[in-house]
This record gives C-alpha cells, structure tokens and sequence, in this order.
C-alpha cells in the first residue's frame, strides 16, 4: 500500500517547491523509496501540476518502472530515480527546474561542472564540517535517452562520489539524501548556493 504520511509529505514538498518557483507548473519530480528489496519508489505521477500536488498524484513503482499502485503514468525520469536510489543509497531524490540551476548548468556545461567553494551554507550538506569544502556539481547533457542518461549518471557520480548533487544542461537540479528530510535540505542549500554564484560576476564567467 501507498504510505499516507510519505505521500502527504511529497504532495506539501511539491507544493513548496513550486512555490518558491524550483517546480513551475508540471515541471520536476519527487521520489522517495518505501522498501529496498525488491526496490519500491514512491514517485510523482507525470504531468501533475506541482502547486496543486496531491497525496493522490504518488504513484508506487517497482524497480522496472511498473506502477504497482496508483492512477496515472510516473514521469519517463523514473529511471533516473531509481538509478540513484539504486547507487547512492538514496532514500530520496528531488528534481527541480529553477531558473538559476537552468542559466548556470548552460553558462558552465561546457566545462562538464562547477565548484563551489567558501560558503558557510556548504555545511548544510551531508559529510560537510567547513566552510572551505570544495563541492562539484556535475553537469551532464540532457537526453530523452533516459537508459543512456542513466548509464552516464552512473559514471559521472562513479568519478565524483562526494558530489551530492548534479544538474541536467538546460534543465535543472537533481539531489538525493538518505531521506526525504535530508534531500529536501539538499535542493535548499543548492538552489540558495546556484543563486549566490548566478548573482555574481564568478557566475558568469
């Protein structure tokens, strides 16, 4: 059955997003895993309006993307929460399509990422003691291929385990935690830090 309690949470956590504009009108998407073998995700059904998000709109996917429980079809992106349910041991995984993760992951997609460095705001990640952390953000190239995409979320996150976070080049942020709590802080810290470096003169060069 569908958790009542996770899937309010996911409904109030779209519902924030949006209003906070990560997650305009159908865009993004929210995961959160209920059982780890076989792997279960709680995943937001495709085409949901994330500002009026309901319990209603989770579906329950099992980890070949079939929808055991719930009405509607989960977003063709399911694949790549189950990638990193899957890898990082995330226990969620939130995708948001805000303006500045959309400028910076096309201002630096050529150089494949970017660092951020210095900010007090860096502690709020998970591991992090300091502020002189030195965090990678992956930016890999968007595709409707979401096997291959996967496959290169793989390698990328394999070459930067410490990264918490990555963006799709025009098309936003992904970050996971080890629960919804501690992903929900992730895209917080992120989206505040993307916006710092956009509103900058180093997020521009």
């Amino acid at each position: 059955m569908i958790p009542k309690e996770l899937s309010d949470s996911l409904a109030e956590l779209g519902r924030d997003f949006y209003a906070r504009g990560w997650a305009l009108g159908t865009s993004g998407n929210f995961s959160a895993v209920t059982r780890r073998e076989p792997l279960h995700v709680l995943v937001t059904a495709s085409g949901a309006d994330k500002g009026k998000l309901t319990s209603e709109q989770m579906l329950l996917v099992d980890e070949g993307e079939n929808v055991i429980e719930g009405t509607g079809r989960p977003s063709a992106e399911v694949r790549l929460h189950l990638t990193l349910a899957r890898i990082k041991e995330a226990g969620a995984v939130l995708h948001t399509h805000s303006i500045w993760s959309s400028i910076l992951s096309e201002t630096y997609g050529d150089r494949g990422g970017l660092t951020i460095e210095g900010f007090e705001m860096l502690k709020g990640l998970a591991g992090v003691r300091t502020h002189r952390h030195r965090e990678w953000l992956p930016i890999l190239e968007n595709s409707q291929d979401y096997g291959a995409l996967a496959q290169n979320i793989e390698r990328v996150l394999g070459d930067h385990p410490s990264s918490h976070a990555f963006l799709l080049r025009r098309h936003g942020l992904y970050a996971w935690g080890r629960d919804l709590m501690e992903a929900k802080r992730h895209v917080e810290i992120m989206e505040f830090l993307m916006e710092v470096l956009g509103r900058t003169d180093d997020g521009q060069r």
